[in-house]
């Protein structure tokens, strides 16, 4: 299954398991696949470097090279307008447009609020859990 992960998701995976950890696991079990652009790699890679400038431990590198190899990159073109209430989460609907992927996994309520925009819905990690990811 293809999906798009919000920044918050890919993160919160990473180093606070919960339903986004188990997101980042079925990736590694080859059950759901990541479709990003380069604006939302670029988003991931900002927020890296912000979390390691506070917290040394923190190294998000090793994931983002996952992701160049084991994630789906597509070109996004910007949307013809805003669609969310925040801007900044236009990139994710315009990635999952522009590959007609059906899903966005957020916590984040400006993408949430736009569950079911040209079909696309955006679901929150443990609704995409308990939907997608059981048995």
């Amino acid at each position: 299954m293809r999906i798009v992960l919000d920044t918050n998701v890919f993160v919160s995976g990473i180093f606070f398991g919960g339903p986004p950890g188990k997101i980042l696991e079925a990736w590694r079990d080859a059950r759901v696949r990541p479709v990003l652009s380069a604006e939302i790699f670029e988003e991931y890679r900002r927020v890296g470097v912000e979390l390691n400038a506070r917290y040394s431990y923190v190294d998000l590198e090793p994931f983002l090279a996952l992701l160049g190899v084991h994630a789906e990159f597509v070109e996004a073109p910007a949307l013809n307008g805003p669609v969310a209430s925040d801007p900044d989460d236009d990139k994710f609907l315009a990635c999952a447009f522009a590959a007609g992927v059906p899903l966005i996994v957020s916590g984040d309520r400006h993408l949430l609020e736009q569950s079911g925009w040209r079909g696309i819905r955006v679901l929150k990690p443990r609704a995409f859990v308990d939907e997608y990811l059981r048995g």
